[in-house]
């Protein structure tokens, strides 16, 4: 039963490494490359192949390792406030424009002008822009909070949304609100991060910081 089912465990696990060498972050590229690896553990053990057994459980401690680094490094995080104009933030957008558009289809920048406006940095580089208009009831109506790729591993978000929380509250925040998330991913991401549909104000997802 298990031989008829073995050539299954070699097509996924190459299947996993297929996409871990497509995808955009090494968080993802370690997982899915893990993966392949346990499924060729799995396909060799059951054909009795000891050369791959052994290229695999290397392979996997190798990934192991890494997965490990990467959620016990210590990163410097930081926010810096932008007014719009500035080059670096207009270069920023402009150099990530396609990706912003399937995120966000209906940002234009020179609606962040007069916003809450901040970037943040991950090592001294530029990993998110934020960007949202403040209204008096406290509702922050997001125009933008797009990540780039290499850094989609939920630490932004913890950092904006847990971290700087009193930062948002001191802006007036009571409340972050997306009128409509155009992206599975990021659906996905703002679930994770506690916000919850609130059809009944008119917007898609929202959480409350107060």
């Amino acid at each position: 039963m298990l031989h008829s089912i073995a050539p299954w465990f070699g097509y996924i696990a190459s299947l996993s490494l297929i996409i871990a060498l497509l995808v955009n972050s090494d968080l993802k590229f370690r997982w899915f490359n893990g993966s392949g690896n346990v499924l060729f553990i799995t396909y060799a053990l059951i054909i009795n192949a000891y050369p791959v057994l052994l290229t695999n459980v290397i392979l996997l401690c190798i990934n192991s390792y890494y997965l490990v680094k990467i959620y016990t490094k210590n990163e410097l995080f930081d926010l810096i406030e932008f007014n719009g104009k500035e080059t670096l933030a207009v270069k920023f957008l402009e150099h990530h424009k396609s990706g912003i558009s399937d995120y966000f289809p209906e940002f234009n920048p020179e609606n962040i002008q007069g916003k809450l406006n901040f970037v943040v940095l991950r090592d001294l580089v530029i990993a998110n822009i934020f960007s949202a208009k403040v209204n008096s009831n406290g509702d922050a109506e997001i125009l933008i909070n797009f990540t780039v790729p290499k850094y989609r591993d939920f630490k932004i978000g913890k950092f904006i949304f847990e971290k700087e929380k009193d930062y948002l509250i001191s802006k007036g925040i009571k409340r972050i609100v997306y009128k409509k998330v155009a992206n599975k991913h990021h659906q996905k991401f703002l679930k994770i991060m506690g916000f919850k549909p609130d059809p009944a104000a008119g917007a898609a997802m929202v959480k409350t910081l107060s």
